[in-house]
């Protein structure tokens, strides 16, 4: 049996949702069953239900809140994960920790691969680095699995939030100079599943193929929904906010391909299918 964890969430939602296609065995939590701001809830629960396996999708993803809440953000997503990981090492369950480029210093103009430095530029970053290192500290039959600009059909997301904007105005200015792969949930959602079932542990990044900036993945938006809207490019500094973001988010997907592990398909395929679910 399969526990999944953060179903209310974008990925949690769709790795539900592609367990059920399979016709698998879970159990779907949100934060009633599992909250990971207390002590025992999470140990509790794992210790109870006794799964084979836990994919761990729960987070606090409010990546510009996390720099005023950050004991909130560090509780979670850190000591949440130790929590998850130390319930898993005594009932013998595998685990998947989704994590973040944010884990990365976002310079460079390379893809990152998954074992160069980690220097993370805003809480967020930081408090899913320690999630990371707990994980890889408590368990060996772990997967710890990286992955960047997320869209799926449940939750806010930079693609919903381009169609809401593109319906009031006729221009938007985008960033222009941060590089990265957007991810669509449900393509990630099968590569975990598929994942769960082997013993390839280890790390690895995961996003759709192809890269872009945000301005570039805005013009597709528009060109794909038929939006007439015009997307001047920017630059981050014209674009404050409070959590500094990484200029570079690409991800080598090395990794995969040296496992085994079929890559996602393209962004833009991605976003096709997207826009048809929506």
């Amino acid at each position: 049996m399969i526990l999944v964890t953060g179903l209310t969430g974008q990925l949690g939602f769709d790795v539900a949702k592609e367990l059920e296609r399979r016709g698998e065995k879970f159990i779907a939590t949100t934060r009633k069953e599992i909250n990971l701001l207390t002590e025992d809830g999470a140990k509790n629960f794992i210790l109870e239900k006794k799964p084979d396996a836990v994919i761990h999708c729960a987070a606090y993803t409010a990546v510009d809140k996390a720099e005023s809440e950050a004991e909130t953000a560090i509780t979670v997503n850190g000591l949440g994960a130790r929590r998850i990981a130390e319930a898993c090492r005594e009932v013998g369950a595998k685990m998947i920790y989704v994590s973040t480029d944010y884990v990365f210093g976002g310079d460079g103009r390379t893809p990152y691969e998954t074992g160069d430095e980690k220097n993370p530029v805003n809480t967020y970053g930081t408090s899913k680095l320690l999630g990371e290192n707990a994980v890889e500290t408590i368990l060996r039959n772990y997967f710890i699995v990286r992955t960047s600009w997320v869209f799926g059909i449940n939750g806010k997301n930079f693609v919903k939030t381009m169609l809401n904007l593109a319906d009031k105005n006729k221009k938007l200015r985008v960033v222009d100079d941060q590089s990265g792969s957007p991810t669509y949930t449900p393509d990630l959602a099968k590569l975990l599943v598929d994942m769960i079932h082997t013993e390839k542990f280890g790390v690895y990044h995961a996003t759709n193929e192809g890269f872009c900036s945000w301005a570039e993945f805005a013009k597709e938006i528009f060109k794909q929904a038929g939006k007439k809207v015009e997307v001047e490019p920017i630059q981050t500094v014209d674009y404050p906010t409070p959590a500094k973001r990484p200029f570079n988010s690409r991800l080598s997907k090395k990794s995969l391909d040296d496992a085994g592990f079929e890559r996602l398909p393209t962004w833009q395929d991605a976003l096709k299918r997207f826009l048809a679910e929506l």
